[in-house]
């Protein structure tokens, strides 16, 4: 565990974002898989360079999503806390999330 606490679980998810997480994810298990095709048919870099891009991009798509979730249920639910130390650790813990997504 990292410097910060962590509950398990969520502390509410939202169905639609956990449905269109799931689907997100088995179209980029698609991806991933068709790049692993096409480096073992020894396709051109430039083509294989792009799928990877459409990859990376759909992650970014599905972390927004998360992201989105994780504001709406479990930052909510600790900024609105009376524990002072769990609102202080939620403030840090989005810091470090916001820096490591704007890169």
């Amino acid at each position: 565990m990292s410097e910060h606490q962590h509950p398990e679980h969520a502390h509410g998810v939202d169905p639609d974002i956990r449905r269109k997480s799931l689907n997100r994810l088995k179209r980029i298990e698609g991806q991933v898989r068709g790049v692993a095709k096409m480096i073992e048919e020894e396709r051109y870099c430039a083509d294989v360079l792009l799928q990877v891009s459409a990859i990376h991009e759909s992650l970014r798509s599905l972390a927004q999503l998360l992201l989105r979730n994780h504001l709406q249920y479990c930052a909510t639910d600790a900024i609105r806390s009376a524990d002072a130390e769990r609102r202080e650790q939620m403030y840090d813990e989005l810091v470090d999330l916001f820096a490591k997504h704007i890169r």
